[in-house]
């Protein structure tokens, strides 16, 4: 049963992620050429074109796709427990599925400056995907390097922030006493 929960985990994770990396390219307005942006909107579309006919965006946020991450969150803590002979509890699941949602981007966020931060030692030259990296994750670190700028050529405006992701973590984690199903 173990594999069972932790394949519809991945499952569920992968794609709710998938979406939001989606929503998120488009706020910061990445290269829509870029091969990974080219594989998460092709990965995408067969669920958010059909539902972007009928929510249409706001402000340039594509309201249809976080429609749908957010329902992939809330669906995750239906099922699961379903499966493992729980209780169903719709508005708990909508509840944890919001809380969800937010961790989740926190984690996406820790997850896209780590990989940035690696590739920045290894990777010579131009990089599609670090380039796609680094759109995503300057409107989070230019506000702290205004705020702390380079020592000695070290930018620790990613320390900054991986701090912050993770005090906000461990606030979120607090909220639900049963947050291990996450």
């Amino acid at each position: 049963m173990e594999a069972i929960n932790f394949l519809l985990k991945f499952i569920f994770d992968t794609f709710f992620m998938v979406l939001v990396l989606r929503v998120w390219l488009q706020l910061v307005r990445a290269d829509f050429y870029n091969p990974l942006c080219q594989f998460i909107v092709k990965i995408t579309n067969p669920i958010v074109v059909p539902v972007r006919k009928i929510i249409p965006g706001l402000g340039g946020i594509d309201l249809a796709t976080v429609l749908i991450a957010y329902l992939v969150a809330t669906v995750k803590f239906i099922i699961i427990p379903l499966i493992n002979g729980g209780p169903i509890d719709i508005p708990m699941s909508m509840i944890i599925g919001g809380l969800f949602f937010i961790k989740q981007i926190g984690v996406l966020l820790f997850m896209a400056m780590l990989i940035m931060a690696i590739m920045s030692w290894v990777v010579q030259g131009y990089n599609p995907t670090m380039a796609i990296l680094q759109q995503l994750t300057e409107p989070f670190l230019k506000p702290v390097r205004r705020i702390i700028p380079a020592i000695g050529g070290l930018d620790l405006s990613l320390i900054v922030v991986f701090l912050a992701l993770n005090v906000i973590n461990i606030f979120l984690s607090g909220l639900i006493p049963y947050w291990r199903v996450l």
